[in-house]
């Protein structure tokens, strides 16, 4: 799992794992447009299901601009991840700079209506190097 999933956190039974990848048919280095698609798969290690309500993503660039992003659900929805069982979603990041990182956390609800908050893992946005 590590190799496919190099970045992960555990905040007590949940496990976040993360993979990125450099998206060079979506970037414009010369209009200083880079952009990354990342992998994200929740696991349930517990005994009870989650509800994932809402993100909140601290977005940082290369010149250490930082962007905060809130918002309810993940891709438009908001998963119920049983015991056991995993979700993963698709998502992507542009930034104005070669470089940058990602991390923050998931508000989610136990099946016994309380609250709890997830780690996103820190991980880096790096574009390959050019040559010429």
């Amino acid at each position: 799992m590590k190799a496919l999933f190099p970045h992960s956190a555990r905040t007590d039974d949940i496990v976040v794992r993360v993979s990125v990848s450099f998206l060079p048919e979506q970037s414009e280095p010369s209009r200083g447009r880079w952009f990354w698609a990342y992998h994200i798969r929740i696991e349930n290690e517990g005994a009870t299901r989650a509800k994932l309500v809402s993100r909140e993503w601290t977005i940082k660039d290369g010149r250490g601009g930082v962007h905060e992003v809130r918002g309810e659900g993940v891709v438009g929805e908001q998963p119920v991840i049983e015991p056991g069982e995993a979700y993963d979603y698709v998502s992507g990041c542009p930034l104005t700079t070669p470089t940058g990182s990602m991390e923050g956390r998931y508000f989610m609800v136990a099946a016994d209506g309380s609250r709890f908050e997830v780690e996103i893992p820190r991980f880096p946005l790096i574009a390959p190097a050019v040559t010429s």
